[in-house]
Order: structure tokens, then C-alpha cells, then sequence
């Protein structure tokens, strides 16, 4: 195992389950010293003892700000810096354009595009050259799949995200990109596939690949992107999603 981030600090929003917690433990096996954020004491806990390598959780909700700004002044009385934000927390709660209500709004907006400004904005007093920021988009932010329009629009705000914020902190020197995954083996999916005779097989076969992602899959891309192996990588989208939005 190669330690591309030994002594990287590295803070991931919503690392208590699946992709950020697949990723989280990916950096911890490369030598970052970890911390997760999540809004469960008990599933926070339970993600840091699969992690190891003393990964810590702050629990928190990403979109009160006050619960960001205690994450980072944890932080900077640890070590005084942060080299790499995975900004990974976010909601999918698809609703046909018909039926949006305020609330609809108010909690996909609020978690996916507002919190995710401030998570940034917050890190940036500790983050130096050479500063890496991953942002987690979606397919559904290029394809505009029907019936989750605020879901499809908070995901084309995170692409504009990356694309401002590059030019924003080129002087920086900070980096900023986007993971976009397709479907992902994650617990919320298999619940629904669970439920929904038909729907896995209906998904797999609009993925030329012939199968949804793995969690490792996605992990593993967002390492890369936060890696020195991407080091002329700015401003981009990475699908992780076998071939649908290319093909």
C-alpha cells in the first residue's frame, strides 16, 4: 500500500457511511490523518472504528454553520491546517417538478449547494499550496434524469462550483474538482432496489460497463483526484459512472 497522504490532514463531510466513509478509509490506508463529519453520534462512532488509524468524528450538521466553524477550530488546535476537503455530504430526495414544495427546497439546496460554499469557505483559512478540494456532483447534474429537477439543478450548481472556485484560488494554489458518480452500491440504493422488482437490472442496462459502481470505485477516483498524480487536474468533472454520461 503506497502512502500518498501520510500526515495529509483530510476532512470529509457525511464520512459516516457510504462513499465518504469508503473513501475516508482509503485516505486513513494511505497515512491521512482523518476526520468525519456526521450528524449520528452512533453511526459516527461506529464509522471511525472501521476507519482505525486515528480517524476522528465531529459530529455535526454541515448545514449549520456553527457546526462547521466548531469542525474546523477542532482542526486547527490539532494540527493548524488542512490539506484536502472531500466536501461529500448531500441528499437525494427526488421530486417531481409538480410536487416541489418549499421544503423540498429549502433541505436539497440547503445541503447540497449551501452547505457545501460553506464547508469550503470555512476550510480555506487552513488551507495552504498545494491545497486539494474534491466536490461530490453527480451524473444527474449533466443528464437531467426526469422527476428530480432540484436534485438535477443542486448538482449543476456543484459543477459551477469547481469551475469559479478554480479561477477564484488558482493564486492559491488550491485545486478544485468534481467527483460525479453514476449509480453507486450504497445502502440507500440497495434499499431501493430491494423494494422496486426491476429497477436494477432497468439501471444496469443503461451502463456500459454492465454494472453500478462499486463504492471502491468512486473512492478511489476521489483519492486520485486528490493525489499529486492530479496535480495538473483543475476545474474538471470525473464520471465514475461506466460510460453513461459519455456514451
Amino acid at each position: 500500500m503506497t502512502k500518498r497522504f501520510e500526515d495529509k490532514v483530510v476532512v470529509i463531510t457525511g464520512g459516516s457511511d457510504g462513499i465518504g466513509l469508503a473513501t475516508a478509509e482509503q485516505f486513513a490506508e494511505e497515512g491521512a490523518l482523518v476526520y468525519i463529519t456526521g450528524r449520528r453520534r452512533a453511526s459516527l462512532d461506529d464509522a471511525v472504528r472501521q476507519i482505525g488509524h486515528g480517524a476522528i468524528g465531529v459530529q455535526g450538521d454541515v448545514t449549520n454553520l456553527a457546526d462547521l466553524t466548531t469542525l474546523y477550530a477542532r482542526i486547527e488546535r490539532d494540527h493548524g491546517r488542512v490539506d484536502v476537503v472531500f466536501a461529500n455530504a448531500g441528499m437525494h430526495d427526488p421530486v417531481p417538478l409538480e410536487a416541489i414544495e418549499e421544503s423540498h427546497f429549502d433541505s436539497t439546496f440547503g445541503l447540497n449547494v449551501k452547505a457545501m460554499v460553506f464547508t469550503v469557505q470555512k476550510a480555506l483559512p487552513l488551507m495552504a499550496q498545494g491545497g486539494v478540494i474534491v466536490l461530490s456532483g453527480s451524473i444527474a447534474g449533466t443528464k437531467a434524469y426526469p422527476g428530480q429537477s432540484l436534485y438535477n439543478a443542486s448538482k449543476a450548481a456543484v459543477r459551477s462550483f469547481a469551475r469559479s472556485w478554480t479561477n477564484d484560488l488558482k493564486d492559491r494554489g488550491i485545486r478544485v474538482n468534481v467527483i460525479a458518480p453514476g449509480a453507486t452500491e450504497t445502502r440507500l440504493i440497495r434499499d431501493f432496489f430491494d423494494k422496486t422488482p426491476g429497477a436494477e437490472e432497468d439501471v444496469i442496462k443503461g451502463v456500459p460497463l454492465g454494472r453500478i459502481a462499486r463504492l471502491d470505485d468512486v473512492a478511489r477516483a476521489v483519492l486520485f483526484l486528490a493525489s499529486d498524480e492530479s496535480s495538473f487536474v483543475a476545474g474538471h468533472e470525473l464520471f465514475v459512472d461506466g460510460g453513461v454520461a459519455a456514451v
